[in-house]
């Protein structure tokens, strides 16, 4: 079994979820009320993934939580660095944070000191999705936009719906994440050491 560490970042506005999101990954449960993130915080967590191929990878992911008010942005550019791939966070119930995320993958590739590295999107607390919310079928749509210029450097950009209350799709979006990250690193299209 292989083994792999993965510094990857957690973005998006404030109160989308992404704190929720780490922790229920963590096994640690979903609790309503967090304290706001102030510039930044980060937990490791080990976990053993299985690639469609079979194989298996022994990997820490190393979880960098972004605050996600604008306040934060002159301090947030340095956590980024050496970061290998990035959990972007909307709020389905918030087109806002939805519209803010060009601007969060921009923020992303370039203070991280790799470019253009393997993001996946997420739709956070679809459970509360109602007919005013962004719809997956658009937020789809953009990650398709997106992935029209990162073939070429060895990844699709992924949508998914999460409910970090709920559960879903959490365990299966880190390991999205990863298994891009390692088959990146694999293949060469990424190096450890950035």
């Amino acid at each position: 079994m292989s083994n792999y560490f993965l510094k990857i970042s957690l973005l998006g506005d404030g109160a989308v979820g992404k704190t929720s999101l780490r922790e229920r990954f963590m096994g640690r449960g979903f609790r309503k009320e967090h304290m706001m993130t102030i510039g930044a915080d980060f937990a490791a967590y080990d976990r053993e993934m299985v690639a469609p191929s079979g194989e298996q990878y022994k990997t820490t992911f190393q979880i960098w939580d972004m605050a996600g008010q604008d306040t934060f942005q002159s301090v947030r550019s340095r956590f980024f660095k050496g970061s290998m791939g990035a959990l972007c966070v909307f709020d389905v119930t918030r087109r806002d944070s939805f519209l803010h995320m060009t601007q969060w993958i921009e923020e992303l590739w370039r203070n991280n000191g790799r470019g253009v590295i393997p993001i996946t999107i997420l739709g956070n607390k679809a459970d509360l999705r109602d007919r005013n919310s962004v719809s997956a079928a658009e937020a789809q749509r953009y990650a398709d936009a997106i992935s029209q210029n990162t073939r070429a450097k060895g990844f699709e950009v992924v949508y998914m719906d999460t409910s970090a209350k709920e559960g879903l799709n959490v365990e299966n979006a880190f390991d999205t994440l990863g298994l891009t990250i390692i088959s990146m690193l694999k293949s060469g299209n990424m190096r450890m050491g950035g």
